[in-house]
């Protein structure tokens, strides 16, 4: 049986921001504290003893805190059910919870080789020593399964491949290549003895005819949520970058993931990576509504799901 928590579902920073006085953050503060939500996550397994993160958020040690499938087991005083990480891409999003996992306990790290080059490059990351923190570089549409502690197969197989985005902001600026790939990748998430399978987006800029072939049909897509509408940041004055620049889709708009989705008999669709600044949060409100009704769901920090 697979497996899947959600152990967060906010974009960057979460809900609330440390210092936005937006009115979702405000809400989320204060009469409605169930708005609240930490940084994008997943954890899964086929097993349910063993799991393995999609992405490490900033808010790793919390949400590990609030699930109990991840803690240590009783009566060990050093333990993990934590066999691997996997990285979509190097945003601080995506890997600074890696830090909050340097006591010495024996994982790994799956990620394209571009995004194990960003942590080799900064030397923060050597907290995770290679002998016990092994770093598994993973290739574009290829398949492969992710192993337990003890080199066993975790019953996962797990297909990385290329979606339109755009690399991490804190790199904007430094020399690379044109058209480099790995910058953002989608996860294709199947067990292997079920054959029960699901999609994993956090980061989207574009809904390609590509990514419209492999959605169709499934039972289950976890989608970028960012934002509403692309201009959003700045029409509600929190900042000067659009969504596409960003390298996100919005949720709404003929060529928003709403619509281009909306055809494609995917039977379960969440959005997951929602900034603060997005009022499809507020439950009463139309964009929430709207997105309701065009059958997507936008999910709480802990919600299990099992196919």
């Amino acid at each position: 049986m697979l497996r899947v928590v959600i152990l967060g579902a906010a974009a960057g920073g979460g809900v609330p921001q440390w210092n936005c006085g937006c009115r979702i953050c405000q809400a989320a503060r204060t009469k409605h504290t169930e708005l609240q939500s930490t940084q994008a996550s997943l954890a899964i397994s086929a097993d349910g003893n063993h799991w393995f993160l999609i992405n490490a958020s900033p808010d790793l040690r919390q949400q590990l805190i609030a699930t109990p499938q991840l803690h240590p087991a009783p009566g060990k005083l050093r333990h993990s059910p934590i066999a691997g990480v996997i990285l979509t891409n190097g945003e601080i999003d995506a890997i600074a919870g890696l830090l909050s996992m340097r006591e010495g306990w024996p994982f790994a790290i799956y990620a394209h080789a571009k995004v194990l080059a960003t942590l080799k490059s900064n030397s923060i990351f050597n907290v995770l020593n290679e002998k016990t923190v092994r770093r598994q570089p993973i290739e574009i549409e290829h398949t492969f399964e992710p192993a337990l502690p003890d080199g066993s197969p975790s019953g996962l197989d797990i297909l990385p491949f290329e979606v339109t985005g755009k690399g991490a902001w804190y790199l904007e600026g430094q020399p690379r290549a044109t058209n480099e790939a790995g910058d953002t990748l989608g996860l294709r998430i199947r067990d292997k003895a079920t054959d029960k399978f699901f999609y994993f987006l956090a980061a989207c800029a574009e809904v390609t005819d590509d990514l419209k072939s492999r959605l169709k049909g499934a039972p289950l897509v976890f989608f970028d949520g960012t934002v509403w509408r692309d201009d959003e940041l700045i029409a509600a004055g929190l900042g000067t970058k659009t969504g596409q620049s960003m390298g996100h889709i919005a949720m709404s708009g003929e060529r928003g993931a709403i619509a281009s989705l909306g055809s494609l008999g995917i039977e379960r669709k969440i959005f997951l990576h929602i900034n603060n600044s997005n009022p499809a949060l507020l439950h009463e409100s139309e964009e929430r509504h709207a997105a309701e009704h065009a059958g997507w769901c936008i999910p709480a920090d802990g919600t299990e799901i099992t196919l």
